[in-house]
């Protein structure tokens, strides 16, 4: 698993290349504080110079360069050493190992740097800093080797990560034991301290396969096909207010970026997340007007939070032609609604759900836990007045694509029931087919004037194309 990343090194030590082995590991540790020692005790001087000689901040990139400079000659020095000290010399793979090691320490990621080196990993999850374990696209899970060298190693690299990801002070200690932030490759990493059976660290990373996304791409998967391709890109086209639902890890973020792809570049867009993951803003082509807004975990005194719920109505008031929620986790639910049904049509969301048909009963729990305390009726009625669909993911009965499985439109409410018709129903692969004479008459004809061919929801049951 262990990536170079293009470094060229350049080691002169005339020891022949040889496999590290266990035996070796004294060795390593060996030149690994000496090459950390060195890095340290160098690297600020070169590149102050370097600055010095430029009248310019010298990049990362640059500095990488200038340490691995330092680096090389540490391990020409450290062999020679070695060799007077009459001890054995470790193989040039193995050296070269260390190099990339400690430079990933200082600019990458340290062990998890070759993890997220594999385009192929889609999830992390570590448990202390020996049990690793990632699923691959596709679903292959697999245990691989410690990315730290011990806990208290894995902690102090969370830190580190933490400090280089916001400008704000973010805490990981026994006080403040939970960290959320994003990496600079766009994986998202929530970590947790002292709270594990045995006490040790816990982290799980998640990386989005796709950045930027179009609903053709995802029927060349075989997450849609064309006729829900097309439905899908009709509502939105239509602005209709759609929520998209479905298990951890099943693409509702990746559903979300491919339907913004179907908006005007010139309608405004504000997105509001816990943790930056749509990206929709570092597409400019696409979506040239967006504010990108994120939430904010009070400081070490207990002050500057801002959450979900303030954002949306700060949003509001930022002239916006769609509001887009990363996800509805609780009590934004009620100010996310109010957006939706007061002129922000076509806005949308995503949220934590196991059906189409469950999602109304999370909302209804979320919204009870807001300051407003709605009662189920009118949180009902609030939603029927909102949510124009819901569109759900889950995996096809191979276990291994992610498909729209269920596509529902709300209808009204009865008493405490939102109303719904299913459009689209998972058949017997799980994957969503149309309901013929499922759609309202009505929502019929403002998708036929946003492009939708109403044939396209005749082919039934049997009708799976791409």
């Amino acid at each position: 698993m262990t990536s170079t990343n293009d470094i060229r090194l350049g080691c002169s030590a005339t020891h022949p290349s040889r496999p590290a082995s266990t035996s070796d590991h004294a060795a390593v540790e060996r030149l690994r504080r000496r090459l950390r020692d060195e890095v340290g005790r160098t690297l600020p001087s070169r590149v102050e110079a370097a600055q010095r000689a430029t009248d310019q901040p010298v990049v990362p990139a640059t500095q990488r360069m200038l340490a691995q400079e330092i680096l090389d000659h540490a391990v020409r020095t450290h062999s020679e050493d070695e060799l007077l000290a009459n001890r054995q010399l470790l193989g040039r793979d193995a050296e070269q190992r260390v190099v990339v090691e400690v430079l990933n320490e200082l600019f990458g990621m340290a062990g998890l740097q070759p993890l997220l080196d594999d385009p192929n990993i889609e999830t992390i999850n570590i448990t202390g800093h020996d049990r690793v374990f990632v699923q691959y696209a596709g679903g292959r899970r697999a245990r691989l080797g410690s990315v730290a060298g011990s806990d208290d190693e894995l902690v102090d690299l969370v830190r580190t990560l933490a400090s280089r990801a916001s400008s704000e002070e973010r805490r990981f200690d026994r006080a403040s034991p939970a960290v959320n932030l994003q990496l600079p490759g766009g994986e998202r990493l929530f970590a947790v301290m002292a709270l594990t059976s045995g006490g040790r660290p816990a982290l799980s990373i998640r990386r989005h396969g796709f950045r930027t996304v179009t609903l053709e791409d995802l029927a060349e998967v075989g997450t849609v096909d064309v006729g829900a391709r097309a439905f899908l890109a009709s509502l939105v086209r239509a602005r209709r207010n759609i929520l998209i639902t479905g298990g951890t890890g099943i693409g509702k973020t990746t559903m979300l970026r491919a339907l913004a792809s179907e908006i005007d570049p010139m309608e405004r867009i504000v997105t509001i997340e816990d943790a930056f993951e749509l990206g929709l803003d570092h597409d400019p082509d696409c979506h040239p007007d967006v504010v990108a807004l994120q939430a904010r975990e009070a400081n070490v005194e207990g002050r500057g939070a801002v959450s979900q719920s303030e954002l949306v109505r700060w949003a509001l008031r930022m002239t916006p032609d769609r509001v887009i929620v990363g996800e509805i986790r609780g009590p934004e639910v009620v100010p996310m609604c109010n957006a939706m049904s007061q002129g922000n049509d076509g806005s949308m969301a995503t949220l934590h759900a196991s059906s189409s048909r469950i999602a109304f009963t999370r909302l209804a729990s979320y919204a009870a836990q807001g300051p407003e305390r709605l009662p189920l009726e009118a949180t009902s009625l609030l939603v029927a007045s909102s949510v124009h669909f819901v569109v759900h993911l889950a995996r096809a009965s191979d276990a291994n694509t992610r498909v729209v499985s269920s596509i529902r439109e709300v209808v009204g409410t009865d008493g405490t029931q939102v109303i719904s018709n299913e459009v689209y129903r998972p058949g017997p692969d799980r994957r969503a087919h149309s309901v013929p004479g499922a759609l309202r008459t009505e929502t019929a004809e403002q998708l036929s004037d946003a492009g939708f061919d109403p044939a396209l929801l005749e082919t039934g049951e049997d009708w799976w194309i791409r």
